[in-house]
């Protein structure tokens, strides 16, 4: 009695932590608040799965329930062999008949939902990204508008935005659960998908194929914004300037020494996909996608990238192996790259993110 009632306590705990965890978590981080067409399309296809695996669970449950009490082993009653049911061609109809119809009811919906979000016949009309991914980030670059930006992926809200996805090296998958379902991002082939975002906001996005040691920590951010801030975007975008002067002077001859050879300062398309683009580095909503922005956090990543991101490209930097950046060094450059900016000032949605995330840390 003891024991069972050990056992009792336990699984009480348990759901009780269950119920409490499941109330964490970020509105922009979640399948269960859809906030984009993808992402609500399936969510209606998990709505149905759930509804039919409860009638299964109710119906089963039930029939077991009746075969327990009715059939048990009463107080001095003889053991009997109950009436067999082998050969009952109805019964295994049935019971065949039923899983199939179970099925249907969820396969039809899943398929078509499948082969609505890979409809791609407004893709020419539409703005078309294409998206690399790299041990531990995310490149985009936007085919029509010739700029390309990295970890922060901004797209005009209520309209489509097609993601052409590629791999530089091994197998990642892209995920914003706020707004849409997974892809593959592969290094031999390209993917297609779209995207349309129903409201303003900055959405997480994930990493949700194993890729190596900071496979965790490859984590991306869409920006929703007005048709107006995206075309103010656009247009700072194309014109930052590579020959830029900065007011942090010592930390742009630092960075143009050290950093310039993987890193670009404007956000031509041309420049080859080696470490992350800089430009409008200073209105982004993390560090490294996953640190608070600020002067600290960047000069920690500077210093000891390998503490923030395990296994990360930049452990090969030139700058390490010789060790000629030390703090100091470190916050001129993070001076310098807190001046890169295609806009004055952050969107309304960055700005409310950036305030968001420092409160919860």
């Amino acid at each position: 009695m003891k024991n069972w009632m050990g056992k009792l306590r336990t699984l009480s705990l348990f759901s009780f932590l269950v119920i409490i965890l499941s109330a964490c978590g970020k509105e922009n981080l979640t399948a269960l608040v859809p906030k984009g067409y993808g992402a609500d399309q399936s969510f209606n296809v998990i709505i149905i799965s759930i509804l039919v695996m409860i009638v299964v669970f109710i119906v089963v449950m039930a029939i077991y329930l009746y075969v327990v009490l009715k059939f048990r082993q009463k107080k001095r009653q003889e053991d009997y062999v109950p009436q067999q049911t082998e050969g009952n061609k109805t019964l295994e109809i049935v019971w065949t008949v039923i899983p199939i119809l179970l099925l249907l009811i969820i396969a039809v919906p899943t398929v078509a939902t499948t082969y609505n979000l890979a409809d791609d016949s407004a893709k020419e009309d539409s703005i078309n990204v294409n998206v690399t991914g790299l041990q531990f980030w995310w490149n985009f670059e936007y085919a029509n508008e010739e700029i390309q930006t990295s970890q922060e992926l901004y797209i005009p809200v209520n309209e489509k935005v097609y993601l052409n996805m590629m791999s530089s090296d091994v197998i990642h998958s892209f995920w914003v659960p706020s707004i849409s379902g997974k892809m593959d991002v592969n290094p031999e082939n390209e993917n297609t998908m779209y995207i349309e975002a129903y409201e303003e906001g900055v959405y997480w996005g994930k990493c949700t194929e194993f890729c190596g040691d900071s496979h965790s920590l490859m984590d991306f951010k869409i920006v929703v914004v007005s048709q107006d801030e995206y075309d103010t975007w656009v247009d700072g975008m194309q014109n930052t300037d590579p020959e830029f002067i900065a007011s942090a002077q010592e930390g742009q001859e630092l960075f143009e020494n050290s950093c310039l050879s993987c890193h670009a300062i404007d956000a031509s398309a041309n420049h080859p996909v080696v470490g992350p683009n800089m430009a409008d580095f200073g209105n982004r909503t993390m560090v490294a996608g996953v640190r608070n922005f600020s002067k600290e956090e960047i000069v920690e990543w500077i210093v000891d990238p390998a503490s923030v991101k395990p296994g990360n490209g930049m452990l090969d930097a030139p700058y390490l192996e010789q060790e000629n950046i030390g703090q100091a060094e470190a916050e001129n450059i993070a001076d310098f790259l807190m001046e890169l900016k295609a806009t004055d000032e952050p969107v309304d949605s960055v700005k409310q993110f950036r305030e968001d995330e420092a409160k919860d840390n």
